[in-house]
C-alpha cells in the first residue's frame, strides 16, 4: 500500500499502517475491520494522512471517506441480507470519547433485534437523552 502515513508518528494507525489488512481504498482514505467490533462487519474508514479528527480533514479526504461509506454500505447489504440499518459515528475530542487521535469513521451494520430498543440511535451516548 503506497500511503503517506508518517513512520515517525506515534498514532496507532500510522505506526501499524503497513500491517493493516484493509478492506477498501478510495483515493486519500482506506477502510479496515475494527479491532474491537460492536457488531459483525464493523469497519473503520481513515485518511491516509495523519489528521487528528474529522474537522482536520481536507475536502478531498471528506469526499473520499463519503464515497467509501457508500460503497462499503452497498457491499455489506449485498453480502449480508440480515443487515437492516447502519450507525455512522465519529468521536471528535477526548470528551466526545475519542481515544485514537487519528480521524476514524465507524460504519456499524445493524440488524433487527441486535438491541432491545434502537430508538434514538446515537443519541444514546448521553444517558437519559436516547428517548424523545
Amino acid at each position: 500500500m503506497d500511503t503517506p502515513f508518517t513512520a515517525t508518528c506515534t498514532c496507532i494507525f500510522c505506526k501499524h499502517a503497513a500491517s493493516l489488512s484493509f478492506t477498501a481504498e478510495q483515493g486519500t482514505c482506506i477502510a479496515f475491520p475494527d479491532k474491537y467490533p460492536v457488531t459483525e462487519g464493523h469497519l473503520l474508514i481513515i485518511p491516509k494522512r495523519h489528521a487528528p479528527d474529522y474537522f482536520s480533514l481536507t475536502a478531498e479526504e471528506k469526499k473520499d471517506a463519503d464515497a467509501l461509506l457508500h460503497r462499503l454500505k452497498d457491499d455489506i447489504l449485498q453480502k449480508d441480507p440480515s443487515v437492516t440499518g447502519f450507525n455512522i459515528g465519529i468521536n471528535n475530542g477526548y470528551d466526545a470519547g475519542q481515544t485514537v487521535f487519528h480521524c476514524h469513521i465507524h460504519l456499524i451494520p445493524r440488524r433487527k433485534g441486535d438491541c432491545e430498543n434502537p430508538r434514538g440511535g446515537v443519541r444514546g451516548v448521553i444517558p437519559g437523552k436516547r428517548g424523545y
